[in-house]
């Protein structure tokens, strides 16, 4: 069994090398950090085409911006 892990920093943005990625290095289990992609907005779809089934938690980002007055 091959296990591997990818930092993509943005699987969006990066979703061209990540997919010629799997396709060349062919794990068995990804472990993908740093996705930067909420759930709605993750490419499952390539993903599943590719031969993977995706399973992730990540967490909502929540910007808040204080004054100082």
């Amino acid at each position: 069994m091959k296990i591997a892990t990818y930092n993509v920093n943005g699987v969006n943005g990066r979703l061209a090398v990540l997919l010629r990625w799997l396709d060349e290095a062919a794990p068995d289990v990804v472990c993908l950090q740093e996705l930067k992609a909420p759930e709605e907005k993750f490419p499952k779809s390539a993903i599943n085409d590719a031969g993977y089934h995706a399973i992730w938690h990540g967490q909502k980002l929540e910007w808040c911006c204080h004054s100082r007055t």
